[in-house]
C-alpha cells in the first residue's frame, strides 16, 4: 500500500481540467483579437488608398504646371481625363490594371472624394485636369468591362 501512495505523488503533468482551462483562455483571447486585426487592416487599405490619391493629385498637378499629358505633349483640348498608375507612379493615358484597395467595410478614414463605405477593389485612380481652368479634379473609375 505504501508503493502505490508514494507513486501517486511523484506523478507530474497538468489535469485535462487544466488543459481545458487554458484552451478556453486561448479561445477567448482569439476571438477578441479578430474583430481588432480586421478593423485595422481595412483602416490599412484605405490610408493606403488615400495616400495614392494623394500622391495622384501630385502626379496631375505636376501635369498641369509643366501644361502636359501623360504622354508628354501639349494638350489638344481644354480638359483631360488620365488614370493613376500606382505601381509606376505616374499618371497614364490608359487604365492600369491597379486597382484599390479598400472594401465597403468602414475603416474610419475620410478624404474628399473617398467614402470609407464603398468598394474601390475594382477602382483606379482618375484625375480630370482642365487646362483652362487651372484645376485638378481626383476621383474613381471603375475598371474596364464592369
Amino acid at each position: 500500500m505504501l508503493a502505490i501512495q508514494r507513486k501517486d505523488k511523484n506523478q507530474k503533468g497538468f489535469t485535462l481540467a487544466e488543459l481545458l482551462v487554458v484552451v478556453a483562455i486561448i479561445a477567448v483571447l482569439v476571438a477578441v483579437s479578430i474583430p481588432i486585426f480586421t478593423a485595422k487592416l481595412e483602416k490599412s487599405r484605405e490610408a493606403t488608398d488615400i495616400a495614392n490619391m494623394r500622391a495622384a493629385k501630385a502626379a496631375a498637378t505636376v501635369e498641369l504646371l509643366d501644361n502636359v499629358t501623360a504622354a508628354n505633349v501639349a494638350p489638344t483640348t481644354d480638359s483631360v481625363t488620365e488614370y493613376y498608375d500606382t505601381e509606376a507612379g505616374k499618371m497614364t493615358a490608359t487604365m492600369p490594371t491597379t486597382y484599390g484597395k479598400g472594401t465597403s467595410k468602414n475603416g474610419g478614414m475620410t478624404y474628399s472624394g473617398y467614402t470609407n463605405t464603398e468598394a474601390y477593389t475594382s477602382k483606379v485612380i482618375s484625375a480630370t485636369i482642365n487646362y483652362k481652368e487651372d484645376t485638378v479634379t481626383i476621383g474613381w473609375a471603375a475598371k474596364s468591362g464592369n
